[in-house]
């Protein structure tokens, strides 16, 4: 049985405040994370991230507006899937398809917030819980190997780690989140352009709305940036408390 100190010091180590990082930690990580999404073969192996926090997007808010989850697959070509059913059209439709370019950003702001309050280890168990309840919904084998393979390095970072080590691990995976948003746009139209996405997202949203799928990029694109520019103001906290001409 579990005693009540160990519980006890496993709430505390859950939901007690870490450290503030070393301002040379916010900088290096960001830059790393830029390198990351700037760079041909680095944004290709760590673009899976992106791709699951965009599935996940469509699915919770499939779930949120009322639609039911058929199932998520990941490809290992970076693609992916969400398959919910309900009406084809409406609210609950445009929402679900507006959700996935949005995500990645959106949920790194939610872990810039936390990593505000410096909650580094609840953030690291917060994103295993949301692997694990993705990882229900998957459909594909080479999704489930991708989702158990990213919650088990994201578990043993926070169960193993020094306290540096998952600083430096979870501000680079929300500096990636926030960064990493922007791509995906640039790349969906590009290829909208070239006529090899005529059912994306945006496409399929100017086919329930009023407005062309330009649009729709465009709003991608500038919440994706307003989102980066919150998220990054919440990540230099630590350089803003530490620089004498803010004191």
């Amino acid at each position: 049985m579990v005693s009540f100190d160990g519980l006890t010091d496993l709430w505390d180590r859950l939901f007690g405040a870490q450290p503030d990082p070393p301002p040379l930690l916010v900088v290096v990580t960001g830059v790393v994370a830029l390198v990351v999404v700037s760079t041909r073969l680095p944004w290709r192996i760590a673009r899976n991230a992106i791709t699951i926090a965009h599935e996940g997007g469509h699915a919770l808010v499939a779930l949120l507006s009322g639609r039911r989850l058929r199932g998520i697959r990941l490809h290992s070509d970076t693609s992916g899937l969400t398959l919910s059913a309900g009406r084809p059209t409406g609210l609950g439709m445009v929402l679900t398809l507006l959700a996935g370019y949005v995500a990645p950003p959106l949920i790194g702001l939610a872990g810039a917030w936390l990593l505000g309050g410096n909650r580094i280890t609840l953030l690291l168990w917060v994103a295993v819980l949301l692997l694990l309840a993705m990882l229900v919904m998957v459909r594909n084998a080479f999704g489930v190997v991708s989702l158990l393979v990213t919650g088990g390095v994201v578990l043993a970072v926070s169960w193993y780690a020094s306290p540096q080590v998952q600083a430096a691990f979870a501000y680079t995976g929300v500096w990636f989140l926030l960064l990493g948003g922007i791509r995906p746009v640039v790349e969906l139209q590009r290829l909208r352009s070239r006529g090899r996405m005529p059912a994306s997202d945006a496409d399929q949203l100017a086919g329930l709305t009023p407005f062309p799928a330009f649009f729709w990029v465009t709003v991608f694109a500038l919440v994706n940036l307003a989102v980066l520019a919150v998220g990054a103001t919440l990540l230099a906290d630590p350089l803003l408390r530490d620089n004498p001409l803010t004191a």
